[in-house]
């Protein structure tokens, strides 16, 4: 999948005056998160069990995307998103000054720490989907690659600046201080969403309720090949990419007897690989396929896991994590591009925050397995089998490709409301769709194929059951039956569910029917108690 664009145009989007503003603010936050992270880290590297604890600050961060991950694509899908961007920066504002005095106090300790790296982590679980799912109705559609490709950079200038900065005050003012600076980040990135004045509210117009729209969200993941393929190939890439982000403190503290600024030294040589990586990808993008970019990507990060591991020099090691951090972001981008683009409007948070679950949920524990592997066998054997997992993630593209949308219609197409003789309220429920086909026996195994795409459009789009049934007096005729939980589920799927591909899917179903499919809609009769 690729813009048609040049490589220029991966900055076009900052042109837009609104998604530049949001870029610096968030840009601000990223630099202050990884502050954060490289304060909390160093405050324990000393400690003792220090594999263990360095690891558990990235588990602790990146835990509640795991736990709450869902809910909040569920909130930024039913709420208004600016408002909920700007109450979780206040939250977080305030937990991270509570953090920056007890530090500065003295009275900070592993266990603490890591609980408001945690309540801090949780705040990404919300603010991440919000931010993300503004993105495509912030720029136009042929930039949402190169906005995608933005984020990346801003992350990886975050990842560039901000340990390098915290290298400089631990070392001259200590921990407490890059706490409060973090804590700062939060204000600024609440004032400047609280400035901005969307054109229109950017909640939807008729909310779902909670409960509905998490069923909803999860349906959509399971029953959309597309997604789930996206997340097996994230997860197969970050579980070992974890190894190296998780462990390198310890590879500066004890291999290479580098203190907070060579750390942030080694961690800066990623950003600059990763600001590298994202500023060519459009270009790379159009000259190489999809699954040939996360192919190169994942061998070029398993080898520098290796090299990383064995060379003694840091400036052998700068010179490896360059390249590990290109491919890093060339594989994260082109993934988050590829679903951003494939998700339709009114499931695009959740869908993004699943694959958000995975994407920390991969990192996090994957560190504090590494972490665990190394603390028992050494760095050396964590790194090397690491790697080796990689290299095997990698390999298996040939059976689990990334599935091409190239050729998908991702528009919403809005049907008109069915129109029923019996009065019927939005709860009422569960309701079944009957749809009756008339179809050759010559045309039997095609039709049954295309139902079977049918079926999984059904399934994602709001219905709790499907069936396809077959007359056994008449065996020309098929009938599909399915169930969505209430009417106002089914008039969802008519109004803002359905996409140009999901249309295409049932009109080649209905296209092999010899006479035009007839459809029932069949409400719930409350019986009478008997007497």
């Amino acid at each position: 999948m690729t813009d048609g664009h040049p490589a220029s145009s991966t900055w076009a989007p900052l042109r837009l005056r609104v998604f530049r503003w949001l870029w610096l603010a968030s840009l601000v936050s990223n630099v202050g998160a990884w502050q954060q992270t490289v304060g909390a880290q160093w405050l324990l590297v000393h400690a003792a069990n220090a594999a263990i604890l360095v690891s558990l600050v990235q588990t602790a961060d990146m835990l509640p995307d795991v736990l709450f991950g869902i809910v909040g694509g569920v909130l930024a899908d039913t709420l208004d998103r600016r408002r909920l961007l700007i109450a979780v920066q206040v939250v977080l504002a305030l937990a991270g000054s509570a953090l920056a005095a007890l530090t500065i106090a003295g009275q900070i300790s592993p266990a603490l720490l890591l609980l408001f790296t945690f309540v801090i982590g949780s705040g990404s679980a919300v603010v991440t989907p919000a931010y993300q799912s503004l993105v495509p109705e912030l720029v136009p559609r042929d930039q949402v690659p190169a906005a995608a490709q933005l984020n990346s950079i801003n992350i990886n200038i975050a990842r560039a600046i901000g340990p390098a900065i915290a290298g400089i005050l631990i070392a001259h003012v200590g921990v407490g201080a890059v706490f409060a600076l973090n804590a700062g980040t939060f204000a600024v990135y609440g004032i400047v969403v609280a400035l901005w004045r969307p054109a229109s509210d950017t909640s939807p117009q008729v909310p779902e309720r909670f409960l509905a729209a998490l069923r909803a969200g999860g349906r959509y993941v399971r029953y959309a090949p597309v997604v789930r393929r996206i997340l097996l190939r994230s997860a197969l890439f970050l579980v070992p990419a974890s190894a190296l982000w998780g462990l390198l403190p310890l590879v500066a503290s004890r291999r290479l007897d580098l203190g907070s600024t060579g750390y942030g030294l080694l961690l800066g040589a990623l950003g600059v690989g990763a600001i590298a990586g994202a500023a060519t990808l459009s270009w790379t993008r159009a000259r190489l396929s999809t699954n040939v970019l996360v192919g190169l990507a994942g061998g070029l990060f398993g080898a520098a896991t290796v090299a990383v591991i064995l060379l003694r020099s840091t400036i052998g090691v700068v010179l490896v994590l360059i390249p590990a951090g290109t491919a890093w972001v060339v594989m994260l981008a082109t993934v988050n591009t590829s679903l951003q683009l494939f998700l339709p409007a009114w499931v695009r948070a959740r869908g993004l925050s699943v694959y958000q679950m995975v994407l920390y949920g991969a990192q996090g524990l994957g560190a504090l397995a590494w972490g665990t592997v190394a603390d028992a066998f050494g760095l050396t054997v964590a790194f090397l089998v690491a790697a080796g997992l990689m290299v095997a993630g990698t390999a298996s593209i040939g059976v689990w490709p990334l599935i091409d949308t190239s050729h998908m219609d991702r528009s919403t197409v809005t049907r008109p409301d069915p129109v029923l003789a019996l009065e019927t309220d939005a709860a009422t429920g569960p309701v079944v769709v009957r749809t009756i086909y008339s179809i050759p026996a010559e045309l039997a195994p095609e039709f049954i194929r295309a139902m079977s795409r049918v079926r999984e459009s059904r399934l994602r789009t709001g219905a709790t059951d499907w069936w396809l049934f077959r007359d056994g007096e008449q065996p020309h005729v098929f009938e599909e039956l399915y169930v969505v939980a209430s009417w106002d589920e089914h008039l969802r799927q008519h109004r803002e569910r359905l996409t140009g591909t999901d249309q295409s899917y049932e009109e080649e179903a209905k296209r092999l029917s010899d006479e035009p499919p007839q459809t029932w809609h069949l409400l719930p009769v409350d019986l009478e108690e008997p007497s």
